[in-house]
């Protein structure tokens, strides 16, 4: 563990203990309250929205918060079911049941475990944004559409699982509309928007849900309004605590699901960090991003044996933890204590929670994910980002997250490398070099004279697999044979196996032409390169030089010899 190669397991919670005091553990305690009433309804709604019964996304953030406060690398992240993970999760369980979510849970789990032990997290916080932001609008605009029956109160059978053939149902069965769940669903949006203007410790999304509970009841009861569906009308909930249950993960299953579980994984990593990256910049503080995710790894390993579905860092939570004076993983332990007892001895009320309310929580939440300045922000920029954006978006939206992500990524893999090999430069020198502006100069030169038949080629970036194309095509163009190539490599930060492929081809080339390859500016890092791929041998160490001055003192000498 020692090793550069492996991350160091630092959980904060160990750490904050250590000065752990009683006006710390008030803090957490009130703010670790507030935070468990608030992930109560979000649980339920993301656990029904992903297509199961809504005890197990209690049981996420029961048993998932609880891991994630407990060995993760932040103070203040809270971890629970999200709305990013709805549309995965709902297509395995549709595809495959609850059994194959539970086994690529662990999966996805596994895989995050060693994301962290491999020093992965500051690779994945860095993500290029237009793939963030195109799938997180495509994944709020599904849940949006995923909700609208509920909200309405529409009577559709069957709704269908295609994006496009979904709209078209609702269209077709809009007159079926119940204006007693309408009117629900949309005093919760307002309820949700406006509590915050007056009330400002309580939760929108809690009070929204207390008022139309109440409200729906009392239309029950005393006005004899019966077509309001509750989650108990749809739904058992199971009151009890959560019970250990088998996951049977064989190979087949792993071969089977492991596409959706790296999905899983990916979308966890990201969203976990991005969520303790956004704290951070609140509370000022850094968190430890590989211990985050082998945090998230383990409650995600865990959380299936317990009923639970897939759980990641949550930034609402987590910001609401933070401005109830969250200080210590302490808060994030105890919320998910908090939603234990409610579990255990309030879980018949939320039977009356109607359905078009929860769907107008989602509602909000879709809103909320949508980020459509960013979305507008990113068409404004280069083509390139605009249509890795769009794909990831259109791909999501129409066809599945897994796909999307997988393209996007490709997409921006070569969006990068042709924004690396346009912006790196090949240029060759024939007589002179003008060294005014050159950092390697060690002379008081600033133009040197190049012998006759000798070539002066300087590539200014790194030279990996593109720029390696790049340059072995503009040597074929030049189709001239010198006596001697000085490439210039001091402006070069690393070199690729490509790279070494294409170098040492050049290489042979020129030696079978009578051409002799110096090298010349070679940085520590690109030198060890070399020697690895035993260039020395290759070229003669004497024809990798340490600057322009000596390359070319030895192009003098090599040309005086061969008279």
């Amino acid at each position: 563990m020692k090793s550069n190669l492996f991350c160091k397991f630092r959980p904060e919670f160990f750490e904050s203990i250590k000065t752990y005091n009683k006006d710390k553990f008030v803090s957490d305690l009130m703010s670790g309250a507030i935070v468990g009433i608030v992930a109560l309804p979000l649980a339920i709604a993301f656990a029904i929205a992903s297509g199961v019964s809504p005890e197990k996304g209690l049981y996420t953030a029961i048993v998932a918060g609880f891991i994630i406060s407990l060995l993760g690398g932040s103070n203040v992240q809270i971890g629970g079911p999200t709305g990013a993970f709805v549309v995965i999760i709902s297509g395995i369980v549709a595809q495959y049941g609850l059994q194959g979510l539970a086994i690529a849970t662990v999966i996805a789990g596994l895989l995050l475990v060693l994301m962290g032990i491999l020093r992965m997290g500051l690779v994945i916080k860095f993500m290029p944004y237009p793939i963030i932001v195109g799938f997180t609008s495509g994944i709020a605009l599904i849940i949006f559409t995923t909700q609208i029956k509920d909200l309405f109160g529409l009577t559709i059978r069957q709704v269908p699982a295609d994006f496009i053939e979904k709209w078209g149902s609702y269209f077709s069965n809009f007159n079926t509309i119940n204006w007693w769940a309408c009117l629900i669903g949309i005093l919760s949006i307002a309820i949700i928007q406006l509590t915050p203007r007056i009330l400002k410790k309580i939760p929108g999304s809690l009070f929204a849900i207390v008022i139309c509970s109440i409200l729906a009841y009392a239309l029950k009861e005393y006005a004899g309004i019966t077509s309001i569906e509750t989650i108990g009308d749809r739904f058992e909930i199971a009151s009890g605590p959560p019970q250990i249950q088998n996951v049977p993960i064989s190979l087949d299953s792993i071969r089977l699901l492991f596409p959706a579980a790296f999905t899983i994984a990916i979308l966890g990593a990201v969203e976990s960090l991005l969520s303790a990256t956004v704290a951070d910049g609140v509370t000022g503080k850094k968190h430890h991003s590989n211990t985050e995710l082998i945090a998230q790894g383990v409650a995600n390993i865990a959380s299936p044996f317990f009923g639970g579905i897939p759980a990641t860092g949550a930034i609402a939570r987590t910001m609401t933890n933070i401005n109830n004076g969250g200080n210590t993983p302490v808060a994030g332990m105890i919320h998910a204590l908090v939603l234990l007892l409610i579990l255990l001895f309030l879980s018949d009320l939320t039977k009356l929670i109607p359905m078009s309310c929860l769907a107008g929580v989602l509602v909000v939440v879709a809103y909320n994910m949508s980020e459509w300045r960013n979305f507008l922000g990113v068409m404004r920029g280069a083509k390139s980002d605009m249509a890795v954006l769009f794909t990831t978006f259109i791909l999501t939206v129409v066809f599945d997250l897994t796909i999307a992500i997988e393209v996007g990524l490709v997409l921006a893999i070569f969006v990068f490398m042709k924004r690396m090999t346009d912006v790196t430069e090949i240029s060759v020198e024939k007589e002179k070099l003008d060294l005014s502006h050159d950092s390697e100069i060690v002379h008081e030169d600033e133009v040197l004279e190049i012998p006759k038949n000798v070539e002066v080629y300087e590539i200014n970036g790194p030279f990996f697999f593109g720029i390696a194309n790049k340059f072995d095509e503009e040597m074929r163009q030049l189709g001239d044979r010198p006596q001697i190539r000085i490439i210039r490599m001091r402006r070069v930060p690393f070199i690729d196996s490509t790279g070494l492929h294409n170098l040492e081809t050049l290489c042979k080339k020129s030696r079978n032409e009578k051409t002799q390859i110096i090298l010349s500016g070679v940085n520590p890092k690109v030198e060890a390169a070399l020697e690895k791929a035993h260039f020395g041998s290759l070229l003669g160490k004497e024809n990798i030089c340490e600057n322009i001055h000596i390359a070319l003192a030895r192009a003098n000498f090599i040309l005086q010899n061969e008279k």
